[in-house]
């Protein structure tokens, strides 16, 4: 009886399972490959991910400082400014390298008043118009409603109404003539006849209506709401 496996058959059994174990050794291999790959993807998932992550928060924080030391979001209340402000609506000011001209719409603190002890709603600050610089002259015409500045007629196109109100019996009379002192300015409301300024003595820590530089917060820069209204002032 010949023999079941002969030494060739042996040949090929061995070929065989050299082949078979290199084929188990390739699988695992590439099993490995792929699992490795998939590793690095979710590592580099997740380093994006707190990379993204430092970005956002930095930028927040950068934000943050920015509104806390240049710029300041300022809420309208009131109707001293209307129709240029009306209640309500909200603001960007900055007093980075301010300097005060005529025509800037400012925020001014009223922390004078803690100086005559008064803590309430009046001394919150207020949102006026510069009208006139240290060592320029003011006089008004109450009976036609016009301004001057150092003699020359002011064309208001932002005012409600004409300045026909006096607010103070201690303001000097229509036509007076009135220069504002160093370091201050004189300041008055878009809404001339609703409006709490300069034309009263109660305005300002000097008794006169003037607004010392020291207590302006900042000029207005930007409207940013409301969405609809949002840009810069003219």
């Amino acid at each position: 009886m010949l023999p079941i496996f002969s030494a060739s058959d042996n040949r090929y059994s061995r070929d065989y399972h050299n082949y078979n174990n290199s084929y188990v050794y390739s699988a695992r291999k590439e099993h490995h490959h792929h699992h490795k790959s998939s590793s690095n993807k979710q590592l580099d998932i997740k380093m994006e991910f707190f990379d993204w992550l430092e970005v956002i928060t930095t930028a927040l924080v950068t934000v943050i400082l920015i509104f806390s030391f240049v710029f300041r979001v300022a809420t309208i209340e009131g109707d001293s400014m209307t129709n240029t402000f009306i209640n309500g609506e909200k603001v960007v000011i900055s007093n980075l390298n301010y300097t005060p001209r005529q025509g800037d719409v400012v925020v001014i603190s009223r922390n004078y008043l803690n100086e005559r002890n008064l803590d309430t709603h009046e001394s919150q600050p207020i949102i006026k118009r510069i009208i006139a610089t240290a060592g320029q002259t003011v006089s008004i015409d109450f009976v036609q409603g016009i301004v001057y500045v150092d003699g020359v007629q002011l064309v208001e196109n932002y005012v409600r109404t004409p300045t026909n109100n006096k607010f103070d019996i201690d303001f000097p009379l229509s036509g007076d003539v009135v220069t504002v002192p160093e370091n201050c300015v004189f300041v008055m409301g878009d809404n001339r006849n609703n409006s709490l300024d300069s034309r009263s003595s109660t305005i300002g820590n000097l008794g006169n209506g003037m607004i010392d530089t020291r207590y302006i917060l900042g000029d207005v820069k930007l409207r940013i709401f409301p969405f609809s209204k949002f840009g810069k002032i003219k």
